[in-house]
């Protein structure tokens, strides 16, 4: 049906144009290079870099066609069919072994529905099959999150300004200190409890993190934007709750009188423990993504007018990956490619493993660091991030309720309304 054809290239600064064109960072000296990345090259050769992968990603876009569109399809079905048979498996509670199955299948069609499909579909990755079924635009996932505001916050805000203090909500979500240039505070000494408990209930954390209430409180986030995001958030809220632990569990009440009055019940516990397997997975898969040691983070003011193989070197910098079999990067939807999906992220994520050829020989070109593991290794990193910048540090600078930590960020605050 499709044969080699060639999509309309989709802007390579964002994940999709679904709602809004990256806004690069623009100083108000106009004539100031942005110093990222000359540590590893000159401005030269991260202008050949930028162009170097621009190649790659329209070597691509150039080849997606059938296979690309038969894959995604092939997904859906498999995951279609694992959710059937997970609900058929949890109305035989009575029946441990086909119960447990169906917990572990309606685990794994949702953790395929999050991960392979919903995240990759949003990103626009296969906007160009023109399927109303996998539009990136209208698409809407399992999960309690809004796709139009996990959309801004992760296609837009994060995927345009990965990593950069100030601009990206995702280094540490507002909640952890997990860099050494986030500023401490006494709360960050539970960073490893508070993540524990975010793993088991991580949809509810993107549901947060979309809504922005600590945007809204600061001031940054109109009321208006704010009270938009809070009604969508509730409306897809109370659509999960009712499918999940309202209409399934009632689909088995002419099933009490032959068998047990906890039938339904048991059907709501089974929907609750498949929704925290898949939390848990995705929290594992996510968190190793930007997490681990080594990751770079960077100043707004350094990544001010940017070249476009310095967006692209920050991203590669910005992000680790995770080793693994073919079916291992299925299940975490191929962010286990973190570094190719921020180099790329709208080409289709099956097509990681290939690329990632092409970008570990621009890495080795370069002298570039190259951030994999095994999961075991990165969640360890991760682990050890979390405890270490727990501790309160010893400079009075990094910690952000000191007085001299205080009157440092007011003098920053002066500095840049002065160049305004």
């Amino acid at each position: 049906m499709f044969g080699k054809r060639k999509p309309a290239p989709i802007e390579p600064l964002s994940a999709s144009g679904h709602d809004e064109a990256p806004k690069p960072l623009v100083g108000a000296d106009a004539g100031k290079r942005s110093p990222i990345g000359l540590e590893y090259m000159t401005y030269e050769q991260l202008e050949e870099f930028g162009h170097e992968l621009d190649a790659v990603r329209q070597r691509v876009l150039d080849d997606l066609g059938q296979t690309d569109a038969d894959y995604i399809r092939r997904v859906i079905k498999i995951q279609r069919a694992f959710e059937v048979l997970g609900r058929i498996g949890l109305f035989f509670p009575f029946f441990w072994p086909v119960f447990v199955a169906g917990i572990a299948l309606l685990a794994l069609a949702k953790i395929l529905e999050n991960m392979e499909i919903g995240h990759n579909v949003m990103h626009g990755q296969y906007d160009w099959m023109n399927d109303p079924m996998i539009d990136g635009k209208r698409y809407e996932w399992d999960i309690v999150a809004p796709a139009h505001d996990w959309k801004h916050g992760h296609n837009y805000v994060h995927h345009t300004y990965t990593n950069i203090h100030g601009m990206d909500r995702d280094i540490g979500y507002n909640l952890f200190r997990i860099d050494k240039d986030q500023p401490w505070y006494p709360s960050h000494r539970f960073n490893l409890p508070l993540a524990f408990l975010l793993m088991l209930v991580f949809e509810w954390g993107v549901m947060y993190h979309g809504v922005e209430l600590d945007e809204y409180l600061s001031g940054k986030l109109p009321k208006a934007e704010f009270q938009a995001r809070r009604k969508r958030a509730l409306r897809k809220i109370g659509r999960q709750l009712l499918k999940d632990y309202v209409l399934f569990p009632a689909l088995t009440l002419p099933l009490v009188p032959f068998t047990a009055w906890w039938v339904p019940l048991a059907v709501l516990g089974g929907n609750a423990v498949a929704n925290v397997i898949r939390n848990i997975w995705a929290f594992n898969v996510i968190f190793c993504g930007h997490f681990p040691a080594d990751v770079e983070t960077f100043a707004k003011e350094d990544a001010e007018n940017e070249t476009r193989g310095q967006w692209y070197l920050r991203q590669l910098l910005g992000s680790a990956n995770i080793s693994g079999s073919r079916l291992f990067h299925v299940l975490t939807g191929n962010l286990s490619h973190q570094i190719e999906h921020h180099l790329f992220p709208d080409i289709p994520a099956r097509r990681y493993p290939e690329v990632a050829r092409d970008v570990r020989r621009l890495v080795e070109k370069y002298g570039l660091q190259y951030n994999t593991g095994r999961l075991s290794k990165q969640l360890l990193s991760v682990a050890r991030q979390l405890g270490t910048l727990a501790v309160r540090p010893d400079d009075p600078y990094q910690r952000g309720n000191s007085p001299e930590s205080k009157a440092l960020r007011r003098a920053r605050r002066e500095l840049e309304a002065g160049r305004r």
